[in-house]
């Protein structure tokens, strides 16, 4: 995905990031991804512990999105 449309992240106690960011869609630009997600920092790169996705129909219906890749991944 490229640059979200909008993007939102707080710290948690225990030194992780909880996030939120919505995406316009490829395919088309009234749809959107809402990407929700943990992080936090394991020998100086970035760990996703969890993630959420939901796509926004144009119509306004939501359906989750199967995970792209298994957390505990790292992200850049």
């Amino acid at each position: 995905m490229g640059k979200p449309k909008q993007s939102f992240r707080i710290p948690l106690p225990d030194g992780s990031n909880l996030s939120m960011a919505i995406f316009a869609t490829k395919k088309d630009p009234a749809a959107e991804v809402i990407s929700v997600q943990i992080t936090r920092i394991v020998d100086d790169n970035w760990v996703t512990d969890a993630r959420l996705a939901v796509y926004r129909s144009p119509e306004g219906n939501y359906s989750q999105l199967p995970d792209r890749e298994k957390p505990s991944q790292t992200t850049s």
